[in-house]
């Protein structure tokens, strides 16, 4: 509903929010750092049903309250850090979020104001007509924040442009904080230019401050090199991006961002095409107007996503890609459905499918997985996080890798029949990674074909602005080389210090 679900390395489902602060500090973040108000009231209610309150009456305040301190406070300690960032999401008001503001406003009693410190991010909205800034609902967000009992030390007005200095005032006066801890959080054409634009405006020199931290001047030369990568290229390259989530694109953000990456370190802008594959449901052939689509784009990403809705239609991407030679990239049930389309228009298996979308198919090349099969509850159940691959020697992913095993996250609860492992290896599919016990398969590539790689794990949770996953830096430049070769050109591309793949 509002994004992907990202997937931590042991194996959490959290919010994107989690996967945009791995990107930024180049750290594997635990399912710990992401606590939601059904984990605070699940401890709650599980520990009264065990007699943990002696017969007291079980309250918002303090049981739920002192439930999300102990798991903020139970974060710091095994991060064994200075300093703990917490971002209390939501809007201030929402009924959802209001006990954990009480829960922080409750930490700055016990913790003190010289060990606490609140920044309050707000919108700033601007009157197209006239160009001004209207502070009002920053205003009144303060305003509730402050009824609630809590006083921002710092404020940041999320805005189109930079604050004019008068705003700014306005925003000082009736927030009750000095100008010098308004800040303004603009857009940028590339993300990764925020914390140096933060920082250029003082905001690392005044958290020290307030929190009497050491100051230390900080040297922003290798990131400043990874923000002009992203964003001064050379070539350009034109991906389909077709799935069934695509009028939301926070759905796809970490493959997004890891295109993004790939491009950079290739010297390249790339151009993502939305596709809704549910267009493509109805009738034999693609239609014409699609088709032209297709054609005049460099490479094809069948993305992950679950369910009926909008699978024939990338099934009939994907054939247009294996048969028209395009470079293919298929993520999870991207690859799923990658197997589909061989076993009917390759092997012949006429009805092939998997049992997710037709349980009765005659023909199940993907299937669950056997230990899918007794599980009852929905949530949480999944095979989930950083699992091993063994790389096949000779094939395009370890030649993209360079190692023989790999680590990546997964999310998903079918996988590539092995019944029909011999048959689809037969007719010229090739499985170029297996988990260790050789009891699935996790890659798949056609050798016939200029780049046809799927993968049944998520490399974008894993890739980095300065080091891109190998699988969207090989994908990235297959594009890359197959349209130079249409125009007769030769890539030229030189290897940054500041970027490598992983």
């Amino acid at each position: 509903m509002h994004g992907e679900v990202f997937v931590t390395e042991d194996g959490g489902e959290v919010d994107l929010d989690l996967g945009h602060y791995e990107r930024f500090l180049d750290i594997d973040l635990p399912r710990d750092n992401n606590i939601t108000t059904g984990q605070i009231y699940l401890a709650v209610i599980e520990a009264e049903r065990k007699g943990r309150y002696l017969g007291k009456c079980v309250q918002i305040i303090p049981h739920i309250t002192d439930e999300v301190k102990r798991r903020i406070r139970l974060v710091a300690q095994r991060s064994n850090v200075d300093v703990t960032l917490v971002e209390c999401g939501g809007t201030t008001g929402d009924i959802e979020g209001l006990p954990f503001l009480e829960a922080i406003r409750q930490m700055r009693l016990e913790e003190g104001p010289s060990n606490t410190l609140f920044v309050h991010v707000a919108l700033v909205p601007i009157l197209e007509v006239t160009g001004e800034f209207k502070t009002k609902p920053l205003q009144h967000s303060v305003q509730e924040l402050r009824r609630i009992g809590i006083q921002p030390d710092i404020v940041v007005a999320r805005c189109k442009y930079p604050l004019d200095e008068e705003s700014k005032k306005k925003i000082a006066l009736y927030s009750n904080v000095p100008e010098k801890a308004v800040f303004t959080s603009y857009d940028v054409d590339c993300i990764y230019e925020l914390p140096t634009i933060l920082d250029e405006q003082g905001m690392g020199d005044y958290v020290c401050k307030c929190l009497s931290l050491e100051y230390s001047k900080v040297d922003w030369s290798l990131w400043k090199a990874i923000v002009h990568k992203h964003k001064n290229f050379k070539y350009e390259v034109n991906v389909c991006m077709c799935g069934k989530y695509t009028k939301l694109k926070d759905s796809y953000i970490s493959i997004i961002e890891a295109l993004k990456h790939a491009g950079a370190a290739l010297e390249t802008r790339v151009n993502m095409i939305w596709l809704e594959a549910t267009l493509l449901e109805h009738g034999e052939e693609i239609p014409q107007d699609i088709q032209k689509i297709l054609s005049n784009c460099d490479g094809i990403m069948v993305l992950p996503g679950f369910g009926a809705r909008g699978a024939e239609g990338k099934i009939k991407v994907i054939k247009y890609a294996r048969e028209n030679k395009v470079p293919f990239l298929g993520i999870c049930f991207g690859m799923q459905l990658a197997v589909v389309e061989f076993a009917r228009n390759v092997v012949g298996l006429e009805g092939a499918n998997t049992t997710e979308l037709d349980p009765s198919t005659s023909h199940p090349v993907v299937d669950l997985l056997p230990e899918q099969r007794s599980v009852k509850d929905m949530g949480g159940t999944m095979r989930l996080g950083a699992q091993a691959t063994v790389l096949e020697p000779g094939t395009k992913v370890f030649e993209l890798y360079g190692k023989p095993i790999i680590f990546e996250r997964h999310r998903h609860r079918y996988e590539v029949n092995p019944a029909y492992w011999s048959t689809l290896q037969n007719h010229g599919m090739v499985f170029s990674g297996y988990s260790p016990d050789k009891r699935r398969v996790e890659f798949i590539e056609l050798r016939d074909h200029p780049f046809f790689v799927a993968t049944q794990a998520h490399p974008e949770f894993k890739s980095r602005p300065n080091r891109p996953s190998p699988l969207y830096y090989g994908f990235v430049k297959a594009c890359l080389e197959y349209k130079l070769r249409k125009s007769g050109a030769t890539l030229d591309v030189k290897r940054d210090q500041c970027l490598s793949v992983a």
